[in-house]
C-alpha cells in the first residue's frame, strides 16, 4: 500500500512537473543531462510528458493488459519553443494527474508492478517526477527542494521496485547478495529517517532501523536520496560514506530496473 495520502501523491504530480516546466525555460533544450547522459533535455522532458499519458491512457481505459508505452503517441511538440513545450507538459501531467484522482487508490489497472491499482500509478509518477525534476534543476542549476516525507518515501518505492525487479527475474544476476553485508542509510536532518539493507545468499532485505553495517551514506534526506537514486555523486560534499565505499558503489552500480 502506498505509504502516503493518493491525493498528495496526485497533487505532487502537478506540482513537480511545474517546478521541472520552470527549471527548462529558457535553458538549451539539446543540453545533454550529466544525470542520464544519453537524454538531452528535451528528451528528458519528452520521456516526463510521454509517461504522464501512458499512465493517463491506462488509468482512463482501465486497462487489464500491458499498455505499450508507444501507444501514448507522444513525441513531444514540434520545436523547442518554452511556451509550447511548457504547456505540453502541464497538460499531461494535469490530464494523469486528474484522472488519477478521479479514479481514486483503489481502480484496478494493469501496471508492471507489484500493485495493480491506480494507486500505484499515482504514486510512481509522483516520483517519478520528482527525480526526473532533479536531473532538469541538476542540468540548468535551478534549486531543487523535496518535502522530507517525498523524499523517504522516494526511497522506500526505490528499494520497493529493486526487490520487485530482483524477485521477478529482471535482474537475477545483478549481484547483490553476500551474507554479512549491509548498507546504512542515514538522514542526519531527519528524525528516524533512516534505512538498513542487508545483504543475504538469495537477495537483500530492507528496513527503517539505525544500526551499524558494512557501509553508512549519511547527508541530508535529500541528498541521500538523490545519491541512491543516482542523481548525486558520493564524492560531491554533500554526503559522508563510512566504511566500505565500493559495497555502496556496487549497489549504485547494479541495483537497477531491467
Amino acid at each position: 500500500m502506498s505509504a502516503l495520502p493518493h491525493d498528495l501523491y496526485c497533487d505532487e504530480i502537478i506540482g513537480r512537473t511545474d517546478a521541472l516546466r520552470a527549471a527548462i525555460n529558457g535553458a538549451d533544450l539539446g543540453a545533454t543531462v550529466p544525470t542520464c547522459p544519453d537524454w538531452t533535455l528535451r528528451d528528458l522532458a519528452v520521456h516526463v510528458g510521454g509517461a504522464h499519458r501512458w499512465v493517463s491512457e491506462i488509468v482512463r481505459t482501465r486497462a487489464t493488459e500491458a499498455v505499450p508505452f508507444e501507444r501514448a503517441g507522444e513525441s513531444g511538440p514540434e520545436g523547442d519553443d518554452p511556451a509550447v513545450f511548457g504547456a505540453w507538459l502541464a497538460d499531461g501531467a494535469a490530464e494523469t494527474a486528474g484522472l488519477l484522482r478521479a479514479a481514486g487508490p483503489g481502480q484496478k489497472v494493469w501496471t508492471w508492478g507489484w500493485e495493480h491499482s491506480t494507486g500505484f500509478w499515482a504514486r510512481r509518477m509522483a516520483h517519478e517526477t520528482i527525480v526526473h525534476q532533479a536531473d532538469a534543476a541538476l542540468t540548468t542549476g535551478a534549486g531543487y527542494e523535496v518535502a522530507p516525507e517525498l523524499a523517504a518515501d522516494t526511497i522506500d518505492e526505490w528499494l520497493e521496485i529493486v526487490a520487485f525487479a530482483r524477485s521477478s527475474g529482471f535482474d537475477e544476476d545483478a549481484g547483490l547478495t553476500g551474507a554479512g553485508r549491509s548498507i546504512h542509510l542515514h538522514a542526519t536532518d531527519v528524525p528516524d529517517a533512516e534505512w538498513l539493507i542487508e545483504l543475504g545468499a538469495d537477495g537483500f532485505s530492507w528496513r527503517r532501523a539505525h544500526e551499524k553495517a558494512t557501509v553508512s551514506l549519511r547527508g541530508p534526506l535529500t541528498d541521500v536520496m538523490l545519491v541512491f537514486n543516482r542523481r548525486l555523486a558520493t564524492d560531491s560534499g554533500r554526503v559522508e560514506v563510512l566504511g566500505d565505499s565500493e559495497l555502496l558503489d556496487l549497489w549504485l552500480e547494479r541495483a537497477t530496473f531491467g
